[in-house]
């Protein structure tokens, strides 16, 4: 091998935690780029004989002088990974080519920049190792146990406090739910989190490690306070590292506990609503975003130390896409880092459980992106945000696995996948599907309720009806007697007849004679008054509208009283079903008048009924006018309640499929909600999904 390059003066190398397996490690540091590598033995001892200039010459020191044997293509490897991150001195032209080459390729595209500025990009603020000298020695304070006691001390009585006024403390939060209550909460949010990233700032500072920028950074728009601790790699003691790790979780968790204690002893006012939001805010933003190791928050680092393995996502995704590999192909692949058996499953799982996380987390900023903006740019961002953190790892891996189809074989790994994927094509393409389930509300093919027509009591003139009692068109059920109406009416009764005596005597009163025409139509009104008032006093008395049989909900005694629109009887026809059924907007047109349906309902003694499709609604109804299929009174039917008009309003498009023609003489006494399987037009999973993106893709591209 020629003569060795130069190594770039400004690196430096300081000694590293040891790895699980107890083997020393180096921590090489790039200044200019403010980046660490680790190094292992091998690579040290052979960097510390880089003054020899002969490659030869540093193997044989290093196999002569110490326990180790190594290779002239370690060696080689070495000269290989100093060169690929351009940690060598540039000495011909070649390097500098090389350089150049690297530095193009590093070169982003308009629409490459535009997209990972607009996904992440930081923005240093500030430099602060000049105020960390000044006030670390205030900051020691925080780091005695006994202060760490107190606060211990404080969280707990707290928590007591609270808990004995909990409902109070919950309730807090709807004092909140306007627009100054939002601004509060972020103000609150933003103190725990600069005090967050202070607490990180001064324990690396603590520790030996310089602090260069603090500032933040807009992920997905959405700007985040950070402090740059890359140094913390050179801290030799793992301990030391995760306290550096931990600062900022435990300084809020320090303030959550203070302020959880102030707002249990201060008195109501602005300064306790402060404390309110300094505890809820850093409670809730530490547990639920800090502490979680499946994203690069401050929880990933913490076990990343913990298990003293730099790179955790990188090496655990690593060991993942390896275990799938040989699970559904058996490529026969060697683990690509060796670690022990228990270690291995834990970072296999854990591979496996951040990937489902990111999925949930980037399809819901995929959602939030896609709400906030108007229509064509919140679509474009969606497809940028789904396409960019889901479609695209898929795809990789894909490829990769396709690059290497010429060493698949036939073995107990790929039948099982083939046979897998055939099971999913059949489940996913077949049109299996027969039919629409729809949620469904069935009853009597003829019903109806009689109501109290006016306010008054039951007469005893007439035996009333009673329940399952069979009657005939025009029987009486009830005669509800009316003290109001029949006053009204024997007032109007001797209007009329003073007028129609008036009319009689006309021709002889002079003072009768000069009203005229309109003395006649006095009396005309007055009769047609009586006429209206006699018609209401027969609706008093309640007939069956039909034959069928009589429901009540109440039975019914002489001399009670009734309010105006009680319900006092039903009447069910002797035969025949009919039912309603609630289908959403992409199924709709799966449906046609004459469709079989078959009903299953929710009570199982029934059994199912078969009838058919007699009409399908071609507007989306505006109201739900059967309340027990509404999710607000646990329905399938997404719903709300109109707070003026009280009325139930579907939250997406669905039409009301009517069914009727019931084969067989079962009868239903009452409603009965259960699921409708509509028409037999079969549908494949695949072409679901795809006829709700164009569906989609087509209202959100209307104006």
């Amino acid at each position: 091998m020629p003569r060795l390059p130069q190594l770039r003066q400004e690196l430096t190398l300081t000694r590293g935690a040891a790895t699980p397996d107890g083997a020393p490690t180096w921590m090489l540091h790039d200044p200019a780029g403010n980046r660490f590598f680790q190094l292992g033995w091998p690579a040290f001892e052979m960097l510390s004989r880089w003054a020899l200039d002969d490659a030869q010459a540093i193997v044989a020191s290093v196999n002569a002088q110490t326990t180790l044997k190594v290779e002239p293509a370690d060696m080689e490897a070495l000269v290989k990974m100093l060169r690929q991150q351009n940690l060598l001195v540039s000495e011909s032209a070649s390097d500098t080519s090389r350089l150049s080459a690297s530095a193009a390729a590093g070169r982003l595209s308009h629409a490459m920049w535009l997209l990972k500025h607009y996904l992440m990009i930081r923005i240093p603020l500030w430099h602060p190792m000049a105020f960390l000298r000044r006030f670390a020695r205030y900051a020691e304070l925080a780091y005695r146990p006994a202060s760490w006691a107190v606060v211990a001390l404080c969280a707990v009585l707290g928590l007591a406090l609270v808990s004995r006024q909990w409902d109070e403390f919950v309730h807090t939060f709807h004092d909140y739910a306007d627009l100054r209550g939002l601004i509060a909460i972020g103000l609150a949010l933003g103190f725990a989190k600069v005090l967050h990233e202070f607490g990180h700032a001064f324990t690396a500072y603590r520790y030996g490690c310089r602090v260069p920028t603090m500032g933040v950074a807009l992920l997905v728009m959405l700007p985040v306070l950070y402090t740059d601790t890359t140094e913390a790699w050179k801290v030799p003691d793992r301990l030391d590292r995760l306290r550096i790790g931990a600062a900022g979780m435990l300084s809020e968790l320090a303030l959550a506990a203070f302020a959880t204690l102030a707002w249990s002893l201060l008195p109501d006012g602005p300064v306790r609503a402060g404390a309110f939001l300094l505890a809820t805010t850093t409670w809730i933003g530490t547990l639920t975003i800090n502490a979680s190791p499946f994203m690069r928050f401050d929880g990933y680092f913490l076990l990343s130390d913990w298990l003293n393995m730099p790179n955790l996502h990188d090496r655990a995704f690593a060991l993942g896409r390896w275990r799938m590999r040989e699970w559904l192909f058996g490529l026969g692949d060697p683990q690509p880092e060796p670690c022990a058996p228990a270690r291995r499953r834990f970072l296999i799982a854990f591979s496996f459980a951040t990937w489902l996380y990111r999925l949930v987390v980037f399809f819901s900023i995929a959602l939030v992106v896609y709400h906030a903006f108007f229509k064509a740019l919140g679509v474009l961002l969606f497809c940028v945000e789904f396409g960019w953190f889901i479609v695209r790892p898929v795809v990789r891996e894909v490829m990769a696995c396709w690059r290497r189809r010429q060493e698949l074989r036939w073995r107990r790994e790929t039948v099982r996948s083939a046979a897998l994927g055939a099971l999913l094509f059949a489940v996913l393409v077949l049109p299996w599907q027969g039919g629409v389930n729809a949620p469904a509300v069935f009853g009597p093919l003829r019903a109806q309720g009689l109501y109290a027509p006016e306010a008054g009591y039951v007469s005893a003139q007439t035996a009333l009806a009673r329940d399952g009692q069979r009657v005939h068109a025009g029987d009486v059920l009830a005669v509800v007697a009316s003290p109001d109406l029949e006053h009204r009416l024997k007032a109007a009764r001797t209007e009329e007849a003073m007028l129609r005596w008036e009319v009689e005597q006309q021709s002889f009163d002079q003072r009768l004679l000069e009203q005229g025409v309109a003395l006649k139509k006095r009396w005309d009104a007055a009769r047609e008054s009586v006429a209206g008032l006699e018609a209401q006093v027969a609706q008093l008395t309640l007939r069956a509208p039909f034959d069928g049989t009589v429901q009540t909900v109440d039975e019914l005694a002489p001399g009670a009283w009734l309010p105006r629109g009680e319900r006092l009887f039903d009447v069910v026809g002797p035969a025949g079903v009919k039912g309603d059924a609630f289908v959403e907007e992409d199924d709709v047109g799966r449906i046609a008048p004459g469709d079989n349906a078959q009903f299953v309902a929710s009570v199982a003694e029934l059994g199912t009924l078969h009838c058919r499709v007699t009409a399908v609604d071609r507007v989306n109804i505006a109201t739900l006018d059967e309340p027990a299929v509404a999710s607000v009174y646990g329905g399938p039917v997404p719903a709300e309640l109109q707070p003026g008009t009280r009325q139930l309003v579907p939250l997406a498009a669905t039409y009301r499929v009517r069914i009727g023609e019931c084969k067989g003489d079962k009868a239903l006494a009452r409603q009965i909600t259960g699921t409708a399987t509509l028409g037999s037009a079969r549908e494949s999973l695949a072409a679901r999904g795809v006829s709700r993106i164009v569906s989609v893709l087509e209202r959100e591209g209307g104006a």
